[in-house]
């Protein structure tokens, strides 16, 4: 497995026990002072230090997607037909959100992006979420990409 795919699977695992331990208070300004130690405790689960490129992508990413959480979580309501994102499984809303994250604020281009984001919601998310986040993800960058 890749580096950069570690990596956000890490992120994943961070963002979700954030959100799993602060589910009625998932704001900015909270997870911000509190994603580092949940990193710490995901990454020394893989006895990963922070002197690494995995810990380093992970970091910036969580950070990242933290950062712009609002206007993240808007483009996923905005473009998840039906589905309020209370109602997304917490797994596929913190995939869409690192996703969202990369394609709309890195250079990352969008397809390996989906890609990327398909292949963890295969290993950690159910049987048909990939079609759902693959949906979501394509609208994303076709908007994004457009309008550059």
């Amino acid at each position: 497995m890749g580096m950069r795919r570690r990596a956000r699977e890490i992120a994943l695992m961070t963002l979700y026990s954030l959100e799993f331990n602060h589910l009625k208070n998932f704001d900015c300004n909270s997870l911000l002072t509190e994603y580092k130690y949940a990193l710490s405790n995901v990454c020394n689960m893989f006895h990963l230090g922070r002197n690494n490129n995995v810990y380093n992508f992970s970091n910036y990413l969580v950070k990242n997607t933290i950062s712009h959480l609002d206007e993240i979580n808007n483009l996923i309501e905005k473009h998840s037909k039906n589905w309020k994102l209370e109602r997304i499984a917490v797994v596929d809303r913190n995939i869409l959100r690192i996703g969202i994250f990369e394609i709309v604020y890195t250079k990352t281009p969008h397809q390996i992006v989906i890609c990327e984001a398909l292949e963890i919601a295969k290993k950690f998310s159910s049987d048909n979420a990939h079609k759902f986040i693959n949906g979501v993800l394509d609208a994303i960058a076709h908007k994004i990409c457009i309008s550059k």
